[in-house]
């Protein structure tokens, strides 16, 4: 029997880094990262996913924050046994609670991305909102934020050019903060023990 972790799309790469760094024989169920487009869904296909696999593995852990499920992951992973992250979102994980509040307490206007929205802001967020079909609905989702703030896990040149254009986009100046992957390392190990 193996270990298992049903793991958020848009983290499961950093994941499947750090498994491989510490030479841990684990399998990763990645969901949709579109989930976050619709988090009433998350605790719903994460138990989904569990009963699926729960007989492959001796052990299981869900790598998501909370990811706007208000509760409801925590109601399922009590139920099935499970452990998950600590904190609201993977902003959290990445950045710290504590950065994070204080972000928002100066600027409650503040719109987030990590290297994966950055890598999938067209894909996540334009189309998603239907704004390649429809730009002047721009204003309908983006109107009360002030900045963007990229919480940069491995930032590169060209990630940089992208989330410039991101930002762009929706027309919000761009904050880079280099954060690199956080807690997600001690998490997952923690998770895994």
């Amino acid at each position: 029997m193996s270990v298992a972790v049903i793991a958020c799309g848009a983290i499961a790469t950093h994941i499947s880094h750090i498994l491989e760094a510490e030479k841990l024989d684990v399998t990763i169920y990645p969901l949709p990262p579109l989930l976050h487009n619709q988090p009433a869904k998350i605790a719903g296909e994460v138990e989904k996913t569990y009963l699926e696999i729960k007989d492959k593995h001796s052990k299981c852990a869900v790598a998501y924050a909370d990811c706007g499920t208000y509760g409801a992951l925590d109601t399922v992973i009590e139920k099935l046994g499970l452990k998950r992250l600590g904190g609201n979102h993977c902003y959290d994980i990445f950045a710290g609670k504590e950065k994070i509040q204080s972000i928002m307490d100066a600027d409650a206007g503040t719109y987030f991305l990590t290297d994966f929205l950055v890598k999938s802001f067209h894909r996540s967020v334009i189309v998603e909102l239907g704004l390649d079909k429809r730009p002047d609905l721009r204003d309908d989702y983006f109107k009360h934020y002030k900045k963007m703030v990229w919480l940069a896990q491995n930032p590169t040149p060209e990630l940089t050019v992208m989330a410039h254009a991101a930002a762009d986009l929706i027309g919000l100046e761009l904050e880079i903060d280099v954060v690199g992957e956080g807690s997600l390392k001690e998490q997952i190990l923690e998770l895994l023990n």
